[in-house]
């Protein structure tokens, strides 16, 4: 059989295994049942239905003709590197890195790196757009994290609040 859409192909074959690694990841949790849901139903049954999509996805790749089979293009490394870079930053900056002597900076300053990191990873980059997305985005998550969850942790850096 041949393959008429290579992206389809590929993305259903990511879908599956990524699919089963969280169907076979949930089998170490208690699973229970549909009136007494464990730890590892959802992740069980996400698992699955993802594999199912992805499978549903292959076949559809191996049955659907199209035009120039929709070939894999090259691999976009700037994007990869700058989306990883803001979560590892983000991740530094809440936390804060006590093996070099880092403080936390707290959520703000986070959500901020976070965002302006990530929106290197485009083609454009405005300034102006981008700190009003961080401050919607700091705004946002202090209200869903700090004021309605009532989550305890550091939303200023240390040598802000003292």
């Amino acid at each position: 059989m041949k393959i008429k859409s290579q992206k389809d192909f590929f993305s259903g074959l990511m879908f599956m295994a990524v699919g089963i690694a969280f169907a076979w990841g949930a089998t170490t949790y208690t699973i229970g049942e549909g009136a007494r849901m464990g730890p590892g139903y959802f992740p069980l049954m996400l698992g699955i239905l993802l594999a199912g999509l992805g499978g549903f996805i292959i076949f559809e790749s191996l049955v659907v003709e199209t035009e120039d089979g929709e070939p894999i293009g090259k691999f976009a490394w700037k994007p990869l590197g700058f989306i990883i870079g803001a979560n590892l930053l983000f991740g530094i900056l809440l936390g804060g890195l006590p093996s070099i002597g880092l403080p936390a900076m707290g959520l703000i300053l986070a959500t901020y790196g976070l965002t302006l990191v990530a929106a290197l990873a485009g083609d454009e980059f405005n300034f102006k757009e981008v700190i009003v997305l961080a401050t919607i985005l700091a705004v946002g998550s202090y209200l869903a994290f700090i004021v309605l969850l009532k989550l305890q942790f550091q939303v200023w850096p240390t040598f802000i609040t003292g």
